[in-house]
């Protein structure tokens, strides 16, 4: 079983009023010793998990991650919260450091309003040629997990009309997004030098694919979700990435090719998703189509079925997708929660006790579980 890791990003935000604060003082005291690490704002605080085969032994690195990150803002007054955007306005502070610094004088208000939190999932390949051809095969299905993690839809105290506004304030870097087929690791190395010739990045780590070959780790590393704002969905992208990176592995062994789906159509699958979320449709990933969210969501169960039931995950991967389907997403709770309070304060101030809170990994959903899920679609 391919080991997985996981790197989240949280916001940092004021105990009393909910706007995100820098950590300021305790940038200093982080180190990836304890899996925290400062990140581009000083509002931004990063976890990482160390690589595991179990979903359990993840979900309580996640769990210990988030509570570790909530116990170093909290020791300046203030809390970190699983939000992708903040809900409040915010001027943002960079880190110190020369690269920070270069990048907000090179890419001027992209850089400076870039206060926007995600979930990266690293999952092992044994080659650069595997990755290349995980890549290729995994591309058509990234946008279901757009919408799945949706969890930003208020940006300085608008609501954004997008379920996951933080892909599209993402998607203003130069190479962020979608990728077209690379076909093999030499032309994946090829198109990533010939961008960095180009000299408008700074460096490498500036290489913002939809899914990329990580830098430091042998793995490959999807970037498409926001941060999750329940520890559960965390899990379950976790599950889901590495599903699909064993599947794909396979068909590339058995000669199955990708589908053709150029990078356009799948800009549009992301920004139909980013926009909607679980809320509407999304563009199948074998048609390119219009199909309701819970059909594509099955779908990718479905694609993954195989493998989930080799590793004696399905019962559980099933019942944590069920779940988000059945409560909604990190975006549909933020949506809730302003309804009943009318407060930005309100929103943030809830979504500080639920991201805090430790991965259930519920088990044994019924079917009732799942005609309640389909009605809600």
């Amino acid at each position: 079983m391919r080991r997985v890791g996981v790197e989240e990003e949280f916001l940092i935000v004021d105990n009393a009023s909910g706007h995100a604060v820098p950590l300021g003082e305790l940038l200093d005291r982080l180190s990836e010793d304890d899996g925290l690490s400062s990140e581009m704002k000083q509002e931004q605080i990063e976890t990482c998990t160390p690589p595991r085969t179990s979903l359990n032994e993840l979900a309580q690195d996640i769990t210990a991650r988030r509570m570790s990150a909530d116990a170093t803002a909290r020791a300046v007054g203030a809390r970190s919260v699983a939000l992708a955007t903040s809900p409040l306005p915010v001027q943002s502070t960079a880190t110190p450091g020369l690269r920070y610094q270069k990048m907000i004088q090179r890419f001027g208000l992209t850089a400076i309003e870039q206060l926007t939190c995600g979930c990266h999932v690293h999952v092992e390949v044994e080659s650069d040629e595997e990755g290349v051809a995980v890549l290729d095969r995994i591309r058509v299905w990234l946008p279901a997990l757009v919408a799945l993690t949706a969890n930003s839809p208020f940006w300085n105290a608008t609501d954004s009309g997008y379920a996951s506004y933080r892909s599209q304030a993402w998607n203003r870097w130069p190479t962020a997004g979608p990728c077209e087929i690379f076909g093999s690791a030499e032309a994946y190395h090829s198109q990533v030098q010939e961008i960095l010739d180009a000299g408008v990045l700074l460096d490498k780590g500036q290489i913002y694919f939809d899914a990329r070959l990580s830098h430091h780790h042998p793995t490959v590393e999807v970037r498409v979700a926001d941060v999750c704002l329940f520890a559960d969905d965390a899990v379950l992208l976790a599950a889901l990435v590495r599903g699909l990176v064993e599947t794909a592995a396979r068909e590339w062994r058995s000669g199955i090719p990708p589908v053709a789906f150029s990078a356009a159509k799948l800009r549009l699958a992301s920004w139909q998703a980013g926009r909607f979320g679980l809320d509407g449709d999304l563009l199948d990933p074998s048609t390119g189509r219009p199909r309701r969210a819970f059909d594509v969501a099955m779908a990718l169960l479905c694609h993954i079925e195989p493998v989930l039931r080799e590793q004696r995950e399905f019962d559980l991967v099933e019942s944590l997708l069920l779940q988000v389907m059945t409560r909604g997403n990190g975006a549909a709770r933020q949506h809730a929660t302003f309804a009943l309070g009318g407060s930005f304060c309100d929103v943030v101030a809830d979504a500080v006790q639920v991201s805090n809170l430790p991965a259930t990994l519920f088990r044994g959903v019924s079917g009732s579980a799942l005609l309640a899920a389909d009605s809600l679609s």
